[in-house]
């Protein structure tokens, strides 16, 4: 059965839309009650991702609640170093902590490429979305980009700076090619996996991405996004590299559909920089919905008609912010929905 509201699919791959599409970053998440009272029942963070009838439950949510064009699979980009032998947990106000880190070439022997089996109750939980989505909008699917998930890999933790990580680059530069080329196998069955299941486009998010300079970016990030967006070829992919505004013009050149951009990237810039074969996401300031309402639907009204009609998913430029208000993200998403461009 073909989608009811394909609009993001048609955005991806260049075709027309009657309007832009929009979803949110973060928008399965701690700013609706319903999403709080499904993981309350549960227990946590992660107890919620690895119980594919509540995260198909809260991945819906952000559908009929906020009236999104598209839902995201409710999940965790740490899921991979878990499925690789690499366990994990979420502290609740500190963050995902690793009781284990890779430092040594033994360590990272010991890690496995992950298959799908390991990482079944993700699969699980996009085949009861789509079942339960009805076909009303595509789903994303999304992992973490094998920069990103090395940075928790080797920290063990969250950080500001992930300086033993970015130590880790430096000192033993054959090591993390190791682990990147392990972390990268085991993203690109797992994307494929969450494709069979009934993902209709793909995300990797480099969250860390800012954090290299160009020259570390490209020989430990870009050559790996490369590897994968070269890989799937089912769907259409986005990259979604925070901070790394350096590398924009080669993140255009891989095989991805969509670039995403953060609240600090010009959109008139990255549009000369990317070219027009390629759709760009975002890139409003996540902070813009602590505003009064009349300046949400203007500075949204700014937002599009800089990126103009064509090539064009609304998002913001960073997840959501847990105290932001619903009804302010509602405004701004019936907002875009709500424009259109003077022909």
């Amino acid at each position: 059965m073909s989608l009811k509201n394909d609009l993001l699919l048609r955005a991806a791959r260049g075709q027309a839309t009657e309007r832009t599409p929009v979803w949110l970053m973060r928008q399965a998440g701690r700013i609706l009650k319903e999403y709080r009272e499904v993981r309350q029942r549960v227990g946590g963070f992660k107890e919620l991702v690895e119980h594919p009838e509540f995260a198909a439950e809260v991945t819906i949510q952000p559908v009929d609640l906020l009236g999104v064009d598209a839902a995201i699979i409710f999940s965790d980009i740490l899921v991979i170093p878990e499925a690789m032998g690499l366990s994990y947990q979420v502290i609740e106000a500190k963050g995902p902590t690793f009781e284990q880190t890779v430092r040594s070439k033994s360590d990272i022997e010991k890690l496995r490429v992950a298959g799908p089996e390991h990482l079944s109750y993700v699969l699980e939980a996009i085949r009861i979305t789509k079942r339960e989505l009805h076909d009303r909008v595509p789903l994303i699917g999304f992992a973490g980009a094998p920069w990103t998930i090395l940075a928790y890999m080797v920290e063990g933790k969250g950080s500001k700076t992930f300086s033993v990580a970015k130590k880790f680059l430096y000192t033993e530069p054959a090591l993390a090619h190791a682990l990147l080329e392990k972390i990268t196998e085991s993203t690109i069955q797992y994307l494929k996996a969450q494709i069979a299941a009934g993902a209709n486009l793909v995300q990797l998010f480099d969250s860390w991405a800012g954090l290299l300079s160009p020259d570390q970016y490209r020989e430990f990030s870009l050559r790996y996004l490369e590897a994968i967006a070269a890989a799937i070829t089912e769907v259409p992919v986005t990259i979604f590299a925070k901070g790394a505004f350096f590398a924009r013009k080669e993140i255009a050149a891989t095989n991805c559909s969509v670039i995403g951009l953060d609240w600090n990237m010009d959109i008139q810039e990255s549009r000369a920089l990317i070219g027009d074969a390629k759709t760009l996401q975002g890139n409003m300031d996540p902070c813009l919905l602590y505003a009064e309402d009349s300046v949400i639907v203007h500075e949204t009204h700014r937002m599009l008609e800089a990126f103009g009609p064509f090539r064009h998913i609304a998002n913001l430029g960073h997840g959501l912010y847990p105290d932001t208000d619903p009804r302010k993200v509602k405004l701004f998403i019936d907002t875009v929905k709500n424009f259109r461009f003077k022909v």
